[in-house]
């Protein structure tokens, strides 16, 4: 008997408008999360890579990919990531250093997978740590699964001394 698994996609809804903000699809045979989402200075395109166990956000604005190890008290399992096209008021909190980004090599590709590599190939790559919600939110973007998951990416504000 051959199973075969047809990717399932969702329409990703502003919670207010209604309006279709962005698309969701799961392929649950590639265990990859592949979103899309138009609008405006907030679109982006956003991999969730589970059998290589990262999570990588193509910003428009920024013209840049911020990668994130996938852990499991943050991150849905890919089963219950379909089950999730309700509202959910859940963040994701990452910050990354500016100034520290790299252009990705073969040795990056083969530890995020294919996908990763399509999507962040030519862009400065930055890494991503999961943090607490930040009180200041000047230098960060929304990314994510919009109303789902929520993935706030926050530019890390060293202090200087004067």
């Amino acid at each position: 008997m051959i199973v075969c698994f047809l990717p399932k996609s969702f329409l990703l809804r502003d919670p207010v408008s209604n309006y279709v903000t962005g698309t969701m699809t799961v392929h649950n045979e590639e265990h990859i999360v592949d979103v899309h989402v138009r609008s405006g200075i907030y679109s982006s395109d956003t991999i969730f890579d589970y059998q290589h166990g990262y999570i990588a956000t193509r910003l428009f604005s920024r013209n840049a990919c911020f990668i994130m190890k996938i852990k499991k008290e943050f991150i849905p399992e890919l089963h219950e990531i379909g089950q999730l096209d309700v509202y959910s008021p859940n963040n994701v909190w990452a910050q990354f250093q500016p100034g520290s980004s790299r252009q990705g090599d073969f040795k990056d590709w083969v530890l995020y997978g294919k996908h990763i590599e399509n999507l962040c190939t030519g862009l400065p790559l930055y890494q991503l740590v999961a943090t607490e919600p930040l009180m200041n939110l000047d230098g960060c973007a929304s990314a994510g699964i919009p109303s789902i998951l929520g993935l706030k990416i926050c530019e890390e504000l060293i202090a200087t001394g004067s």
